[in-house]
């Protein structure tokens, strides 16, 4: 949808290049990069021989590349990043630490980017880190929704000192990009929204909660 748009985008994988080079550093080594976790890379529009244009222009490295366009105001429209293994801050073979002080540096870097004027940055998780919530889980579909996680929006368009209890998912992130680039709604944040109002919920929101363009 984002090519349909015509709005540049890339997929920015902590340890990409490292462990194209040494695959003793998948699922293992210094960096534990985890090849599941990066999901373009199953597609065949990424095939590295018969597409490998298109995926090097879309499938980046963290180091080599995401730094480094920011620091230049070369990032694409829409960035996505994940962390290597052994800064996701996952129980058992990383430090919770460790990735607080990565994703600190990296927004102070994107801080100092040219494009920062114009920058929503959300970082998030793939999971609540195991401990008890008490706040009932929405009643949605056969998918989820599941148990909060974090989420945190960084902006020079966040409201300040404010915190969103609007309902969001990790789809909100789908959700924003929908809205602010005019694109054609993916079929599961649709049904997602349809499954929650059926049984007397809200939709999820797309972050426009949290932030102020005055």
């Amino acid at each position: 949808r984002l090519d349909d748009k015509k709005v540049s985008w890339a997929w920015y994988a902590g340890g990409w290049n490292t462990a194209l080079a040494d695959s003793s550093q998948i699922y293992g080594g210094a960096i534990q990069f985890q090849p599941h976790h990066q999901p373009f890379n199953y597609f065949a529009n990424f095939d590295p021989v018969k597409q490998a244009d298109y995926r090097a222009k879309h499938l980046k490295d963290f180091d080599q590349s995401f730094l480094a366009d920011a620091a230049k105001g070369q990032l694409p429209q829409v960035a996505f990043y994940k962390p290597q293994g052994n800064l996701n801050q996952h129980p058992g073979y990383a430090s919770v630490t460790d990735g607080d002080q990565h994703i600190a540096s990296v927004i102070a870097q994107l801080q100092k980017s040219p494009q920062w004027k114009n920058m929503l940055v959300i970082v998030t998780y793939d999971e609540n880190g195991g401990f008890y919530d008490h706040a009932a889980v929405p009643k949605g579909d056969g998918w989820g929704p599941g148990t909060r996680i974090p989420a945190i929006v960084i902006s020079p368009f966040a409201k300040k000192g404010f915190v969103d209890h609007t309902q969001y998912d990790t789809a909100s992130i789908l959700r924003f990009l929908t809205r602010r680039f005019g694109l054609k709604p993916l079929p599961g944040v649709t049904a997602r929204d349809a499954a929650l109002v059926k049984n007397g919920g809200k939709p999820m929101g797309d972050f426009l909660s949290a932030l102020s363009f005055n």
